[in-house]
């Protein structure tokens, strides 16, 4: 940690002023209390103060060091109380040794220190313990701040990771079950098996691929979405039909990339996998200036009983939401008459 005198101009300049001022107000306490030779006094307050300054300044390392080192307060304050003698004591014998060089009249100045000394000590120790309070509320200032860009830069590391994690919570179930399909069309249709492998080429290489959190165009992420559903479409035959109405201005729009393909996947899970008819899942997206709504909803059957499952797809977009977005996004669901509806709505970033 360097020196807080020096860290910018404008601190240089207040210090020596504030020194200045000091040794204007010594020279003229001194003159009108003591009567004394009014060239006398100015000398002593300004060369008497600037010798204070100086110790003042070097004063910082040893503050800094204890302050570093010694972690009882009790030995902390010991050693403050000894730096602050100490400074007291060096300031007060350069001062004579100096100023009595300049006036070497027999008497001059030696009248005038002892006339002066107790209160010129009084003020050394005012002066110190300000100085010393000023340095240890900067050395706590300076802990506090690096805790806090400490935590926050935690903080962050946490949120990054736990956004990673959740963005690689593909279910791999749609990996082995897009393999089986592949390997079942090759005999059976091999220029559809040919399709689907070029699909699914593209969809895990835009899913793999993006290893940061930063989000992508609306309209980039559907396009990704589409190759997820026509790879479930050759899976699933005509059982699974797609529909979209979507308002184009709101493409621009930018979301955390993979955010929705939890939902289409709940979606394939719950609708069409229990049901022997046709599933239609179907996109609406409107946006305004400030708000994206996303409304993803599905048909299913209401007689059919839907697998056990643990909510993780729902609950990744959920939480997902509250990590880029805190309380201005949110996610609900409801199912009414035979339909599953999943409703997003977040902040608009372009």
């Amino acid at each position: 940690m360097g020196h807080p005198v020096f860290e910018s101009r404008t601190k240089t300049v207040i210090w020596w002023l504030a020194w200045l001022l000091l040794g204007a107000g010594q020279s003229l306490l001194f003159y009108y209390t003591h009567d004394a030779d009014i060239m006398l006094t100015v000398t002593d307050g300004f060369v008497s103060m600037m010798i204070y300054s100086v110790l003042a300044l070097a004063s910082w390392y040893p503050v800094s060091f204890f302050n570093k080192q010694i972690s009882k307060t009790s030995g902390l304050i010991f050693n403050l109380i000894a730096v602050s003698a100490g400074l007291v004591i060096i300031w007060l014998l350069l001062s004579r040794l100096i100023i009595n060089a300049i006036f070497p009249e027999p008497g001059l100045y030696s009248d005038y220190w002892n006339n002066t000394f107790i209160y010129r000590a009084g003020l050394g120790v005012l002066i110190c313990i300000l100085v010393l309070l000023t340095y240890y509320l900067i050395i706590s200032y300076k802990r506090l701040s690096d805790k806090k860009l400490e935590e926050s830069r935690l903080e962050n590391l946490l949120k990054e990771t736990e956004l990673k994690m959740l963005r690689s919570q593909i279910n791999p179930h749609f990996l082995f079950n897009s393999l089986n399909s592949v390997s079942s069309l090759t005999i059976t249709n091999p220029d559809k098996a040919r399709e689907m492998v070029i699909k699914l080429s593209d969809f895990m290489r835009y899913a793999l691929s993006r290893k940061d959190e930063q989000p992508v165009t609306l309209g980039r992420e559907l396009e990704n979405l589409r190759l997820y559903l026509d790879i479930e479409k050759t899976r699933f035959g005509e059982r699974l039909t797609t529909a979209e109405d979507i308002t184009e201005e709101c493409l621009d729009a930018r979301i955390p990339n993979m955010l929705l393909q939890p939902l289409y996947e709940n979606a394939i899970k719950h609708g069409v996998h229990e049901s022997t008819g046709v599933v239609n899942i179907t996109t609406s997206i409107r946006c305004t200036r400030q708000i994206l709504e996303i409304v993803i909803s599905n048909n299913y059957d209401p007689e059919a009983v839907l697998p056990s499952g643990t909510g993780t797809g729902l609950v990744n977009v959920q939480r997902r939401l509250e990590l880029s977005y805190g309380k201005e996004a949110s996610l609900t669901t409801e199912k009414s008459n035979g339909q599953f509806i999943a409703r997003l709505k977040m902040p608009v970033l372009k």
